[in-house]
């Protein structure tokens, strides 16, 4: 769900320049049809497909398809590229670094390519570390281990000093993998990168494990999460089963955005309850969360629990003026312990014995390497972004949408929140699942 509607003039890529340059990829002409061609000109991709009862298109706007163009703006031969990972770990960022460098010294020929270091501190010499000179050997098997072999770091740049950076080492473009707050940093760059008439492509590769960036139908690591954190829940369906009135609490990623916990409690099938930020609920009260615990354990002697990290944050008492981290993002309090705590004095009030069983697995989701689906997804998210370049487009992020991938302008994303929609599907789908009420304390 996303809580701005789009216009035309918001999906309108920014271009470098004209782009006059043949291609060197060997590909057939421009085809509507053909996955494996040029992408021919003004070919997009709809926002919505659904239509009405005769057939006609219910949203006329289009986002403009991702792929190859039979034109360039740059010379394959003289371009100079670097990559940056930035934000959080998340699984799939090795892919992605790999599948950049392989897309840019393979099929483009380019061999001036450079890895920062540790976020956008490594476009500040007087911050960070020098860039790597990748290779070959460098990229061969780092898509076999998590974490980022770039390094990361949370924090804006000022844009002149990135732009300064970018221009004495003759970058021509670079690719920002990261979340949103990363793509806000992206965007000032590419202002200021315009302003100067310094012709730098600047492109987004979005990673977020919470599966929260607008227009990406499903960003990469996110898969993978719930693989992890479905075995975690597995363990706390056993541990909870495993004593009498056992409770197994699970703690899962989700700063906004309840992605992983609906989507891993449908994958699991094992859990009772899910608290998601998305959906405020009580506590207390004859309606309340802990009340529909206690009834459960009285019934079954077992309970489940999935709740996000950013649920609940309404319960803690205001301590003044919010706190950011270097992202900008609001640090929430941590809900698991609140919980944790809160059932214990409920069930000790009613003497009831229970044994309340925590996980908190979120650094050890985030580490591991991506699975099968997310190294698919990073693959096509990374060659896209070089595509997109290499044309010449900037200010931009690859998204996926209907099962393709898009071309989105930042401005477009960064400007709005993806959140779990709670009328939409995947909410029903908890719902059904778990038997909890819609909203604990109604």
């Amino acid at each position: 769900m996303h809580n701005k509607p789009l216009t035309a003039d918001e999906l309108k890529i920014r271009h470098l320049g004209e782009p006059t340059v043949e291609s060197p990829l060997d590909l057939p002409a421009a085809s509507l049809e053909a996955t494996g061609s040029f992408v021919a000109p003004g070919t997009g991709i709809r926002v919505s497909v659904e239509v009405d009862a005769a057939g006609q298109a219910l949203d006329p706007l289009v986002f403009e398809k991702a792929g190859p163009r039979k034109r360039l703006f740059f010379d394959t031969r003289r371009v100079r590229a670097a990559i940056v990972t930035c934000g959080g770990l998340c699984p799939g960022t090795n892919n992605v670094i790999r599948s950049v460098f392989y897309e840019l010294y393979h099929r483009y020929g380019v061999r001036k390519i450079y890895g920062i270091r540790y976020g956008f501190q490594g476009l500040n010499p007087e911050e960070g570390q020098p860039p790597i000179a990748m290779t070959s050997d460098f990229v061969r098997r780092i898509q076999l281990f998590g974490g980022t072999v770039l390094g990361s770091s949370r924090g804006a740049q000022s844009s002149s000093v990135m732009a300064d950076f970018l221009a004495e080492r003759d970058i021509d473009m670079l690719f920002c993998v990261g979340g949103d707050g990363t793509q806000r940093g992206a965007h000032e760059l590419s202002r200021e990168l315009v302003a100067r008439g310094q012709t730098c492509a600047v492109v987004g590769i979005p990673k977020t494990i919470d599966n929260d960036i607008p227009f990406v139908w499903r960003s990469f690591g996110f898969f993978t999460a719930l693989d992890q954190a479905r075995e975690v829940i597995q363990g706390a369906h056993v541990e909870a089963n495993g004593a009498p009135n056992g409770i197994g609490l699970v703690k899962v990623m989700g700063r906004d955005a309840g992605f992983i916990a609906a989507g891993a409690t449908l994958a699991s099938q094992e859990v009772n309850f899910t608290l998601v930020p998305e959906i405020p609920f009580d506590l207390d009260g004859p309606k309340g969360f802990l009340a529909a615990l206690e009834a459960r354990i009285r019934a079954r002697r077992h309970a489940v629990v999935v709740v996000a990290e950013g649920a609940g944050q309404h319960l803690f008492e205001s301590a003044g003026e919010v706190e950011r981290d270097a992202s900008g993002n609001r640090k929430h309090r941590d809900i698991g312990l609140l919980l944790r705590e809160r059932i214990l004095k409920h069930f000790a009030e009613r003497e009831l014995p229970v044994a309340v069983k925590y996980f908190d697995p979120s650094y050890a989701i985030r580490s591991v390497p991506a699975n099968t689906d997310d190294s698919l997804l990073c693959d096509g998210l990374a060659r896209n972004a070089v595509h997109a370049a290499m044309a010449g487009k900037t200010d931009m992020l690859v998204g996926f949408w209907h099962g393709v991938f898009i071309n989105v302008p930042i401005p477009a994303v960064v400007s709005r929140k993806k959140t779990m929609a709670p009328d939409g599907g995947l909410w029903m789908g908890v719902l059904e699942n778990t038997g909890q009420p819609a909203r604990f304390g109604e």
